[in-house]
């Protein structure tokens, strides 16, 4: 029997990296043959990426991989709809960033282009802020209208700064980008990000950093113009309301739809209504989840769980109060 599903994060290591993924959300960086990561700038949460797929890690499933549960339990795991459209692969991926640095001014191709070009799902994402530095700050978008000759003279004289948006951020801001929007996050910011499964990223300026070894990062400015959408939009930043004790949908995409649960008590929620997983991820605070079957997971800020579509109901106790994201496919 299928129950709400935890998995052992994947930490990764960035030239932008820091430490809040330890000092913030207590995840002990992990040790491999050179040592301890030096930092740390993502933890791949759920994620059924090739080379990069989820182990479970509790309960009578753990050791198993995302991909095998998917195979094994199918529409039971996913929802019967979810599975006609994605089969065996897991649509979804989430991550928590530590942007210590400013990443890479970037951009995702969409479904059409990706699987031209990539065989692969485009990169539709959102970002939720957990936690920034005063001053902090992230880009979404133009700050005017630009045509495709503008923004090709703006990369190559350096001066592409010059037409992002730029916005601070501050806990509790939601920024959805779909794909084709120029993003990149900026320093002192840690984040949740729910986004399409795709590693497919087309960096666009990267601030002329070197590695370790004294080389430039890869850039993909050819490839990043055709997947560019240059629409311009007065506000880049995601509205919605800030309730207490009631959920509140911050973003509808044809990829995910994501809630805002903001709870200082018990809740029932019912999901006989969906034919989807629902993703739990908890960005403030800390809550057990009870399911049927006296099945519970405790969850605190950082954390996340897979709840399958079989299990058509939780029960969600905060300690004290709590900030969750409830994410599933339309």
């Amino acid at each position: 029997m299928l129950y709400p599903l935890t998995f052992t994060p994947l930490f990764k290591d960035k030239i932008w990296g820091g430490h809040k993924i330890k000092s913030v959300l207590g995840k002990e960086f992990p040790t491999g043959p050179d040592g301890p990561l030096p930092n740390c700038g993502e933890t791949w949460e759920i994620s059924g990426v090739p080379g990069n797929i989820s182990v479970v890690k509790e309960g009578t499933l753990v050791g198993e991989s995302l991909q095998a549960v998917l195979e094994r339990f199918g529409p039971e795991l996913v929802g019967k709809h979810v599975y006609e459209r994605y089969g065996n692969e897991f649509p979804l991926l989430v991550k928590f960033i530590d942007a210590n640095d400013d990443l890479s001014i970037q951009v995702h191709p969409n479904d059409e282009l990706a699987h031209k070009r990539h065989n692969s799902f485009g990169k539709t994402e959102m970002w939720y802020i957990m936690q920034a530095d005063p001053g902090a700050a992230l880009n979404s978008g133009f700050n005017r209208e630009v045509t495709k000759d503008e923004y090709v003279n703006a990369v190559a004289d350096n001066t592409i700064t010059d037409i992002l948006n730029i916005e601070e951020a501050h806990p509790g801001d939601v920024f959805f980008l779909p794909a084709g929007r120029v993003h990149y996050i900026g320093k002192g910011l840690l984040l949740a990000e729910i986004q399409q499964t795709s590693d497919i990223t087309y960096r666009i300026y990267d601030f002329d950093r070197k590695d370790d070894k004294g080389n430039l990062r890869e850039l993909h400015t050819e490839l990043a113009v055709d997947a560019i959408d240059y629409t311009y939009h007065a506000d880049y930043k995601t509205h919605y309301e800030h309730k207490l004790n009631e959920g509140v949908n911050a973003v509808t995409s044809d990829y995910f739809v994501t809630n805002v649960l903001r709870f200082n008590e018990e809740v029932l929620h019912d999901y006989t209504h969906l034919d989807s997983f629902v993703i739990l991820v908890c960005v403030e605070g800390s809550l057990t989840i009870q399911a049927t079957g006296g099945y519970s997971v405790a969850l605190k800020m950082g954390e996340c769980a897979l709840i399958p579509a079989s299990v058509t109901s939780v029960t969600l106790v905060p300690n004290g109060s709590m900030t969750v994201l409830e994410s599933y496919v339309p």
